[in-house]
């Protein structure tokens, strides 16, 4: 039976926030992962049931990976010590490209290449190679793994040669954390937020310029200047500004967040960047805020064309996020009703034993 192999450039379980080593975590903490071996530095608490070959940190390790200009030697030896020879392996592999080159050069090294199976799974959304660079990297692959279909037809698209199989797997979010609440619960946290006379927005990300928060900010002092109904808070950054009716949260432990989304309205979600899928957004959806998101990258795929929000299709202009949060604030549509299941991390974690399956039965 081939076994599995991660190889994870994060120690996992990983100590900050990202968001397919979170989904990794949720998933190797469940008796029914198919991992059977992960590669990695040493976390600071490993798993319980979890195989590791750690990568070294040693002077001697450090000395060879600037001798030989390679970053991920460590990686290499590590793994070379894992591998054996007679046995097949899938191996897998989360957005690291650099290291997919060094993987390669080992296995056919050792006439190992045709008992490994690999999968590379990508975070982003549009092509990272340009079309002549990619096609070394789609013959070394067997498997790239996106996060919506809408990625895939990028990457069709854009590259004249692809050699290598394609699948979909969404990301996905704790259902049993993030969840609606009842109307009378929903008021409850309103009063202990002293919001109760208000139309609460909400933005949640890092405070980084492609994720629109001085675009939005700009958006927000005209929205507040004939209104005193409505309010923004903003969840991930601190700042110290002057803008009315807008609460700056700062950094919010995953654990309080499901609360921020609850007491919300609407959530924005002004993005300037082809996202790969956006965490943040169906954390809120699942907590029954009404999303007002651009349509770039996975994002509409997400919100299934506008079924579950709405989508700006000129997420650059000013006026279009003016225009959606007027017409929100007049028509006060509904959050939609999600099934539990519908970007979950159970749904995450079926996914990818199904894909490990596949994996397997290619070796047949």
């Amino acid at each position: 039976m081939p076994k599995v192999i991660l190889i994870s450039q994060h120690p996992l379980p990983y100590h900050q926030v990202g968001s397919w080593s979170t989904l990794y975590k949720n998933y190797l903490t469940q008796d029914l992962h198919k991992i059977d071996l992960v590669i990695c530095e040493k976390p600071q608490q490993p798993f319980e049931n979890v195989s590791y070959t750690y990568v070294q940190k040693r002077w001697i390790d450090k000395l060879q990976q600037k001798r030989l200009k390679n970053p991920y030697i460590g990686y290499i030896n590590a793994f070379g010590k894992t591998i054996k020879r007679g046995e097949k392996y899938v191996i897998q592999v989360v957005d690291n490209f650099g290291i997919v080159p060094h993987i390669q050069a080992f296995l056919t090294k050792n006439n190992l290449r045709q008992d490994c199976y690999l999968q590379f799974f990508y975070h982003g959304f549009a092509p990272f190679y340009g079309n002549f660079q990619s096609r070394i990297f789609y013959e070394t692959i067997d498997e790239m793994v996106l996060l919506t279909h809408d990625s895939y037809k990028a990457h069709r698209d854009y590259y004249t040669v692809l050699p290598c199989r394609f699948s979909v797997m969404h990301n996905g979010i704790d259902t049993q954390k993030f969840f609606s609440l009842s109307q009378s619960e929903k008021v409850a946290l309103k009063e202990k937020r002293n919001v109760t006379n208000k139309i609460v927005f909400v933005w949640c990300s890092q405070d980084r310029p492609k994720k629109g928060l001085d675009f939005i900010l700009s958006v927000w002092k005209k929205m507040v200047k004939d209104r005193d109904d409505i309010e923004l808070w903003v969840v991930g950054a601190k700042r110290v500004t002057n803008v009315p009716c807008t609460r700056f949260f700062g950094k919010i432990s995953n654990d309080k967040l499901p609360e921020y989304y609850q007491t919300s309205d609407c959530y924005l979600f002004p993005t300037l960047c082809h996202e790969g899928f956006g965490m943040s957004l169906i954390e809120a959806l699942h907590c029954g805020c009404y999303p007002i998101a651009s349509a770039l990258g996975g994002v509409p795929e997400v919100l299934a064309y506008g079924k579950y929000g709405t989508l700006i299709e000129n997420p650059h202009f000013e006026e279009a996020w003016e225009q959606a949060i007027l017409n929100y604030l007049k028509e006060k549509p509904e959050s939609a009703k999600l099934h539990q299941d519908l970007y979950s991390t159970q749904a995450w974690n079926e996914a990818m034993n199904k894909l490990i399956e596949v994996a397997k039965d290619r070796f047949q």
